[in-house]
């Protein structure tokens, strides 16, 4: 299964990455990618950009090195509520939008019910399109909920292929995603194949996150990131 478009990867401006957006860009052509997305943490997260940085992504150029980029973020759902940590008027200038559980800046309780709570309130808004890494098992959630939620809400599913790293500090990453997707399965819901990459070489690194849909006999009409237009129609987008 080839993946033309990495929809969640870091520079140094989210403060706990190594590269700029030219040398990812860079080796984006060179893993062969038509397009990636700059998703930065948005700016509750600890040494990263202000607001003021996406605000501004209509100054970088839509095309380095042949490969397309997308403006995004990567949110962070704040609490119960789904509240995330940009306002509408910036979220609503962003190509792609993921929304992630970060234990540095989630507030509300931790129990299952809280934080499946948090992510179908995130499903909510209309601005959010993916559901970053919803499988660390630090944070426990109600897989068959997530994911009916997100077949009524119209959104897409991050199998996040650092989160299966060993060195990754999420936990339980594999048997998660085992259910997760095989609840997407029964609900015939999207996902996307993610690097979550904050470093050059990682960018359009799928090994785990594909030898474990393969595993599973996962449908690969249900993988969006096979095509950028699939992607676009998805997000409702014109970029």
């Amino acid at each position: 299964m080839k993946i033309v478009l990495d929809t969640h990867a870091h520079t140094i401006v989210s403060g706990h990455a190594y590269n700029t957006i030219r040398e990812m860009a860079q080796m984006a052509k060179e893993k062969g990618l038509e397009a990636f997305a700059l998703t930065e943490h948005a700016p509750q997260m600890p040494g990263t950009c202000h607001e003021f940085y996406f605000q501004n992504l209509h100054i970088v150029p839509r095309e380095m090195y042949g490969v397309r980029l997308f403006m995004g973020v990567e949110l962070n759902i704040m609490n119960e509520k789904g509240e995330v940590d940009l306002p509408e008027s910036t979220l609503c200038q962003m190509d792609i939008a993921i929304a992630s559980i970060h234990g540095p800046c989630y507030k509300g309780e931790r129990t299952e019910e809280a934080i499946t709570a948090a992510y179908l309130a995130a499903m909510e808004n209309p601005l959010i399109h993916i559901i970053g890494h919803p499988d660390d098992g630090r944070y426990d959630i109600d897989y068959e909920a997530l994911v009916q939620g997100a077949k009524e809400y119209g959104k897409v599913l991050e199998l996040n292929n650092h989160s299966m790293d060993p060195d990754c500090t999420r936990e339980n990453a594999v048997e998660n995603d085992t259910i997760m997707l095989n609840y997407c399965k029964k609900y015939q819901v999207p996902v996307v194949m993610d690097s979550d990459a904050h470093f050059d070489l990682l960018i359009g690194e799928f090994d785990l996150a594909r030898a474990l849909l393969t595993k599973l006999d996962f449908p690969e009409d249900l993988v969006l990131n096979r095509s950028v237009d699939a992607v676009k129609k998805y997000v409702n987008r014109t970029f």
